[in-house]
C-alpha cells in the first residue's frame, strides 16, 4: 500500500493534481478474489478504469475481461498482438465477454469472426444478433433484486424471470447458441442476500430450460457489484464470498463454468489522488478549501457513481473540524464535500489526498472549464 510519504514525494516530482495507480494493489485484489471465490473466474470490467497499464497488469495476472464497447475490446486485445491469428481468436473466445446487452450493429459485424460471448435481454437484440453476428454465443441477462446497491441497474437491464425461458428458446430458434445466464445485483451492494436470491433465480431458470429439452447451457455470469472497502460500513469480502460459495455449491454442479465481472473491487484501492489547496476562506464559521481537482475530474465519481470521496490532510495529530472542499471550476456543482473533517488552518499550497479512488474516477474525468484531468503516475509496474 502506498504511504503518505510516497504520495508527497510523487506530488513534488510530478506536480498536482496527481492520480497514482499502485499495481501491487491490483495484484493483491485479484489474488484475494481468486482465493475466496475459487469457482469464479474474474473477467475485469474495463469500464471501471480502462487505463492500458491497468489492463496489462491484470492480463499478466491471468485475468479475463468484460468489455462494453469496441474501444474497450481493443484495449484488451492490445495485450495479445504478439500471438498468431489463430491464438488470438482462441484467447478472445475464452477470455472476453461483451457484457453490454444493447450492442451497436457495426460492432457486432466487426467482431462476429471471433464468435464472441455476448449478453442479451430482449427479443430485438436476438434479431440483431441473427442479422449482424450469427456466430455469437449468447448469455441471457436476467433481472434480479438490486436492494441496497449504491448504483441500481435492474431498472435498465435484465429480462424478467418469467420471460427468460422463452427468450432462451427464441434465441435458439434464431440460430444463436445460448451458453448460459448472467445477472448483476447492482454496484457496491450492501445486501449480500441479493446474490442468494439471484443464484436461486438462475438455478430455477436453468432447470426450466432443461425441462423443455435444451440442456447445453453451461455458463453462469455472476456479474459485478463486489464492494470496495470505502468505509467501515462495508462488510469484508470473505463474508460475501462465503454467502456466494454456499449458494453456488448447493445449486450448480461443478460442470457449470462460473465467471464474474469485478471492476471496482479490482481497482478502487489501487488509486490515490493528491491535490493542492489553491484557495481558502471562512464563511459562517466554516473553513472552505478550494483544491485543484474536483467533481469534473478525478472526483467525477461523486456525480456519476454516487461515491462519497473523503479528503485527508497530510498533517499528523491535527485537530479536525468540519470543513467544505470545492473543486477548481466555476460550476456550483463542483463540490467534493460540504462536511469534511480537516484541520481548519491548512494554507494555500498545502497538499491533501484521497484514497480508494481507483474506480469510476479518472475514467470519467473531463476537460471542463479548461482544466485537464490529473496527471497519472503508475507505481510498482513490473518491467
Amino acid at each position: 500500500m502506498i504511504t503518505r510519504q510516497q504520495m508527497q514525494e510523487l506530488a513534488r516530482e510530478h506536480g498536482t493534481p496527481l492520480f497514482i495507480v499502485d499495481h501491487d494493489e491490483l495484484r493483491r485484489n485479484i489474488a484475494m478474489f481468486r482465493k475466496y471465490l475459487p469457482r469464479v473466474t474474474p473477467f475485469y470490467a474495463i469500464k471501471s478504469n480502462p487505463m492500458p497499464e491497468i489492463v496489462h497488469t491484470l492480463y499478466e495476472e491471468g485475468a479475463s475481461f468484460d468489455v462494453a464497447s469496441q474501444p474497450e475490446f481493443e484495449v484488451a486485445v492490445q495485450n495479445i498482438k504478439h500471438m498468431s491469428e489463430a491464438e488470438q481468436k482462441e484467447w478472445i473466445y475464452n477470455r472476453i465477454i461483451y457484457a453490454n446487452t444493447i450492442k451497436p450493429m457495426e460492432m457486432l459485424e466487426a467482431l462476429d469472426k471471433y464468435r464472441l460471448l455476448v449478453t442479451y435481454d430482449n427479443e430485438e437484440e436476438i434479431k440483431k444478433l441473427k442479422k449482424y453476428s450469427p456466430n455469437s454465443r449468447a448469455i441471457l441477462r436476467i433481472c434480479v433484486p438490486n436492494k441496497g446497491a449504491v448504483v441500481e441497474l435492474s431498472s435498465k437491464f435484465g429480462a424478467f424471470p418469467e420471460e427468460c425461458v422463452d427468450l432462451v428458446y427464441k434465441a435458439l430458434d434464431a440460430g444463436i447458441s445460448v451458453e448460459g445466464l448472467s445477472f448483476h445485483v447492482g454496484s457496491q451492494t450492501t445486501e449480500f442476500e441479493n446474490y442468494t436470491i439471484a443464484l436461486n433465480l438462475a438455478a430455477d431458470i436453468f432447470e426450466q430450460v432443461a425441462k423443455r429439452g435444451y440442456k447445453k447451457m453451461h455458463m453462469l455470469d455472476l456479474g459485478g457489484g463486489y464492494p470496495a472497502p470505502y468505509d467501515e460500513s462495508v462488510k469484508p469480502f470473505p463474508v460475501l464470498a462465503e454467502v456466494i460459495n454456499k449458494s453456488l455449491n448447493a445449486l450448480f454442479p461443478k460442470e457449470v463454468f462460473c465467471l464474474a465481472e469485478p471492476g471496482r473491487f479490482m481497482n478502487a484501492t489501487a488509486g490515490t489522488s493528491v491535490a493542492r489547496i489553491n484557495g481558502r476562506t471562512v464563511r459562517g464559521g466554516k473553513t472552505r478549501y478550494y483544491i485543484n481537482d474536483g467533481a469534473y475530474h478525478t472526483y467525477s465519481g461523486i456525480i456519476f457513481d454516487h461515491q462519497h470521496c473523503h479528503v485527508h490532510s497530510f498533517r499528523e495529530n491535527a485537530e479536525l473540524v468540519e470543513c467544505a472542499v470545492f473543486g477548481p471550476t466555476c460550476d456550483a456543482l463542483d463540490v467534493i464535500s460540504a462536511h469534511e473533517q480537516l484541520p481548519a488552518d491548512l494554507q494555500i499550497g498545502d497538499l491533501v489526498y484521497s484514497d480508494n479512488m481507483g474506480a469510476y474516477s479518472h475514467a470519467s474525468s473531463t476537460w471542463f472549464n479548461g482544466f485537464p484531468p490529473a496527471k497519472v503516475v503508475h507505481i510498482n509496474l513490473k518491467k
